[in-house]
This record gives structure tokens, sequence and C-alpha cells, in this order.
């Protein structure tokens, strides 16, 4: 068989995309990035009318080219939640206002073969908009995120994804320096707010965009 692992990941991907549908998620499979950035511009967004839109953080975003692509439109208004010119102050103001857009964009630390989505938050923000604020949300994840059940979920999270977080952004943090949480009192502690998505609600309002590729961490 030519391409075992993409067949593998074709499959199970399937299969997932009907567990979350059965919690009323929408579903969308792409087969890499380029593909993923391909619905959202074509097939997503044309269907929502949004008038603004908002992001919080995720590397899978990135990856996609959605970021590059989407922080120049014109034709709504955009929280840009990236812009590194803004002050801390600035910053937070803005995050606070983008849990009342039409559309935020997000990516998901986890993502369970049983259909729900697993997250870990610093601040809230990105947990807070895929809870209740922003119209609709869209979500990106790759196959890398997917694990069996909550308990690999937060494992997974706690044991390589928050470190590793933690790394990428310069954090001072224990597990900087050990690569493994310890359940520690920094200021800088990243792992704060948690959030289980069992279901969709209203249905529908959540997106998943899963992708046939491993992107972010």
């Amino acid at each position: 068989m030519d391409n075992p692992i993409e067949c593998f990941w074709t499959l199970r991907l399937a299969g997932l995309k009907e567990t979350l549908e059965a919690n009323n998620f929408e579903v969308y499979l792409a087969q890499n990035r380029e593909d993923a950035k391909k619905i959202v511009l074509d097939d997503i967004l044309p269907k929502l009318g949004a008038k603004s839109m908002a992001w919080g953080g995720s590397m899978t975003f990135v990856q996609t080219g959605l970021y590059d692509e989407l922080k120049k439109r014109s034709d709504m208004e955009v929280l840009d939640a990236y812009d590194k010119e803004l002050s801390p102050e600035d910053m937070l103001e803005r995050r606070r206002r983008a849990l009342l857009v039409d559309l935020f964009f997000t990516g998901s630390n986890a993502v369970t073969e049983t259909g729900q989505l697993v997250n870990l938050d610093m601040i809230g923000n990105r947990v807070g908009a895929i809870t209740f604020g922003p119209k609709n949300v869209i979500i990106l994840v790759g196959r890398n995120k997917v694990v069996p059940d909550i308990e690999d979920a937060m494992l997974r999270i706690k044991n390589y994804v928050a470190p590793a977080n933690a790394m990428r952004l310069d954090k001072k943090t224990p597990c900087v320096k050990l690569s493994v949480c310890e359940d520690c009192r920094s200021p800088d502690r990243i792992c704060n707010s948690w959030t289980i998505t069992e279901k969709s609600f209203p249905k529908g309002r959540i997106k998943v965009v899963l992708i046939n590729e491993d992107l972010g961490l």
C-alpha cells in the first residue's frame, strides 16, 4: 500500500468526524494545511456573513496561513490578538473585546476519539471564547491532537503541550528547565483554566477542521 500513514489517518479522522458531528459540532476534513485554508476561506466564511473576527493563541492557525490572510481583510472588523505593537494593557483589552466578535479562530490542545475538545489556558481568553461569546468558533486541529479519551488528553497537555508551550513563550517556569510539569506556583504559569467541551451549543456553533497533518504542539 502506498502512503499507509496517510491512509490510516484518513480513516481515523473520518470516524472522528462522525463522532464529533454526533456531539453537534460542524466538522470538515482537510488533507493538509493548504486544504484547511481553502475550506475556511471558500466553504465556511462565505456562509457566515461575519462582520467581525478575532483569534486566540494557536500555532495551527498560523501554520495554515490563515492568520496572514485574514489579518489583511478590510471587509470586516479584525481584532488582531497577535499584534506585537500593542502594550500589555491594550492587548488584554483587545482579548476582552474579542469575546464578542462574530467569528473566533483557535486550535485545541486535544480532541478525544469520544468527541470532546480538551483545552488548558493561561489567561482564559481562548477557552472563554470557545465556551461562550463569539457567534461562531472555528477550531483547527492537526491529527497529532487526537487522543483516545479525556484522561489521555489531560496527560498529553500537562506532560507535553504545556511544557513545550512554556518553552516557546520563554516563560520562567520549572517545566522550561525540566520538561515536565511540577504543578508550579510561578507567576508565569500557563496552566490555569481547563475546559472540556462535550458538545457544541447551539448545534454547529463550533466548527472543527480536522487536518490530516501534524500541526501545532
